[in-house]
């Protein structure tokens, strides 16, 4: 058993069942647009709350144990997902599938990874697509109420402006915010958030 199937497997969801607070801020963005991906979606709160929004998400994680979990939420909250059991570094990354891409705290990457992922989210967005992202800035070195604690693998506004440049991004912002998401990601933590849309 892998050790996200080892932390997911647990009747409680290890970081609550509601979405990403970032992500529910941006619900307005998401009108007039019909499909997501939800990338590394673990136990399936964000994926779940997307569909809730009635879009048709396709949900990617490398753990069955979260990807059951996150059959399980979207069946209690009564809607429907597809769940794809997927590494994202192997991942396919299809051309223009998506209306919406989703990545919420996915840096357990090293920075070649993180590069080929980001890379990949800019190929399967659809033209006039949404990206939304959010991960940890250096601060979190300090604050240590999450993310990967390491260095390399936290975000920076320039970072972000520099590999999504092909984008045109709407907002991107790095700010402190008190976090309340299971017991894993909670207090104060060090946020970098974008918002980014692909050119028609």
């Amino acid at each position: 058993m892998s050790f996200w199937d080892e932390r997911y497997d647990t009747d409680a969801y290890i970081f609550g069942e509601a979405p990403n607070a970032f992500l529910a801020s941006q619900r307005e963005r998401l009108a007039g647009y019909r499909n997501a991906l939800a990338v590394a979606d673990g136990e399936g709160r964000n994926g779940v709350w997307l569909a809730e929004q009635g879009l048709a998400v396709t949900s990617i994680d490398a753990s069955p144990v979260g990807l059951e979990k996150a059959r399980r939420l979207a069946g209690k909250r009564g809607v429907s997902l597809t769940t794809e059991l997927a590494d994202i570094a192997d991942y396919a990354w299809p051309e223009g599938r998506f209306d919406v891409v989703v990545g919420i705290f996915f840096q357990f990457a090293p920075p070649a990874m993180r590069d080929a992922i980001f890379a990949g989210m800019i190929r399967t967005l659809a033209p006039g697509g949404l990206l939304l992202v959010e991960g940890y800035g250096p601060r979190q070195m300090q604050y240590k109420t999450g993310g990967p604690g390491i260095l390399d693998q936290l975000y920076t506004e320039e970072l972000l402006a520099d590999r999504f440049s092909a984008l045109d991004i709407i907002e991107l912002r790095s700010y402190d915010a008190e976090l309340t998401e299971g017991n894993r990601h909670s207090g104060l933590s060090a946020l970098v958030d974008l918002v980014a849309r692909k050119p028609k």
